[in-house]
């Protein structure tokens, strides 16, 4: 059974009808990455950082998955595969996928102001109350924020990310501009002459990888490509 890491970006859900952050027309564009997504930004006004989380998960609670999302969940079926993603909507699990690494948080959880990553105190907002306000504490008295690394703070599963690739047989990259570090490092890690998939319809800036596919596609049209061509 061959090992396969996925990692994916925001292109990965464009598809399901989710906003870019980074582009024309991306979220970047209309709140300030420094007002919404840096734990400074929420220590000056915490109830724009709490209000621009809420739009995010009706927006997320609006949408389904995409074909690409259900191909690379039906990798599983032959194959073990780890999904590393950049992104924070829940989409994977939805499709079906069940080893999936959210190097950047969670949008449909919330955790400690105190403590952002101490399990005790991370929890999962349900479809019917998926809104947090200023008020709303965690288990530890501290107000809920969401379970989001932002800019400016570590990434913990980073680590279980590079154990992840540093062990298989194929890496499929899916929507991501490999732009954002530490995720975009993830290409030192996997052992030589693996091949990589790289699907993205922009150029993207990949040096010194050998054995590298660049499929110009959306993410569906490329994982059907991989799924019938290459796998």
């Amino acid at each position: 059974m061959r090992k396969i890491a996925v990692l994916t970006g925001a292109g990965m859900s464009v598809e399901s009808g989710l906003s870019t952050f980074r582009g024309g027309g991306g979220l970047w564009d209309e709140y300030p990455v420094e007002k919404v997504a840096t734990p400074e930004g929420y220590a000056a006004d915490p109830s724009l950082v709490l209000s621009f989380y809420n739009k995010r998960r009706r927006e997320l609670l609006l949408v389904e998955p995409n074909e690409g999302h259900r191909l690379v969940a039906q990798l599983e079926k032959d194959n073990n595969v780890v999904v590393i993603t950049q992104n924070v909507d829940d989409l994977h699990e939805r499709a079906g996928s069940t080893n999936v690494i959210h190097l950047h948080g969670e949008l449909m959880k919330v955790c400690s102001s105190r403590n952002p990553n101490d399990s005790r105190y991370i929890k999962r907002l349900s479809p019917e109350a998926p809104e947090i306000t200023l008020g709303d504490l965690a288990d530890d008295g501290s107000q809920l924020r969401p379970f989001i690394v932002w800019f400016g703070e570590a990434v913990p599963l980073m680590e279980d990310a590079i154990k992840a690739v540093s062990d298989i047989d194929v890496f499929i990259i899916i929507g991501t501009s490999l732009n954002v570090y530490p995720a975009a490092g993830l290409l030192n890690y996997i052992p030589y002459g693996v091949p990589v998939y790289l699907i993205d319809p922009n150029n993207v800036p990949v040096n010194g990888v050998c054995n590298l596919t660049h499929i110009r596609s959306g993410a569906s049209d490329g994982m059907r490509k991989i799924i019938n061509d290459c796998l």
